[in-house]
């Protein structure tokens, strides 16, 4: 494809909006108009966002296997109707979450680690067809992210709404993703003042680019 798709990863007030939404105001200052796309998971196509409401506010729980497959329904939709078109069109689309967030949710947080749970992750997520060039993990105690999602005053979530077992391990998750796949992956201290953050991830981006091709 000939276009590049970010990632932002991490745990509950992270800052993972404010940074996807920095990164596409400093993009839109150095790439044609039009080339940038934002988006959300779940979430991003309407089909999703209806997924999303279940997920995050429906007064049913759902199985963890059935969970894990809402995820990738609502990401398969998102993928085919948003992401892929637009990077075969070349543009940079700047996801707030994507896979990893299933397998850290829940792989680590609520299947803590279980193989088959894993496994049933991993093979999913080659069904997207789909692979981030650049993943950016923000940090963050957890003690910073309670007292950020105090301060929003909004309804918690299903998933913010967890216990602090749960947390730590979609943590150790995160840091495990980290691990296996480096090259993809940074992890940021998500404690520096955005500003600052935001000018770290325009320089990891900007270096990566892909170059214009010719006639573009």
């Amino acid at each position: 494809m000939a276009g590049m798709f970010i990632t932002f990863e991490g745990g509950e007030g992270a800052g993972k909006s404010t940074q996807v939404r920095l990164l596409q105001q400093h993009l839109a200052t150095i790439v044609p108009s039009g080339r940038v796309v934002m988006t959300r998971e779940p979430g991003g196509t309407p089909g999703a966002e209806a997924i999303r409401d279940l997920l995050l506010f429906g007064k049913h729980d759902l199985s963890l296997r059935a969970e894990t497959l809402m995820h990738f329904s609502a990401r398969y939709d998102h993928v085919d109707h948003l992401i892929r078109p637009a990077l075969e069109a070349g543009k940079i689309v700047i996801s707030d979450r994507f896979t990893d967030s299933t397998e850290a949710y829940q792989g680590y947080g609520r299947g803590a680690g279980d193989h088959d749970i894993l496994a049933l992750i991993a093979s999913l997520r080659q069904q997207t067809g789909v692979v981030p060039d650049l993943t950016f993990i923000l940090d963050i105690p957890r003690t910073v992210a309670r007292e950020r999602l105090r301060a929003r005053g909004n309804r918690p979530d299903r998933y913010e709404a967890a216990t602090e077992a749960f947390h730590a391990r979609v943590a150790e998750g995160f840091a495990a993703i980290a691990r296996h796949e480096p090259d993809r992956c940074i992890t940021l201290d998500a404690t520096l003042p955005p500003d600052i953050l935001a000018r770290v991830i325009a320089g990891h981006v900007t270096t990566r680019l892909p170059m214009p091709q010719e006639g573009t």
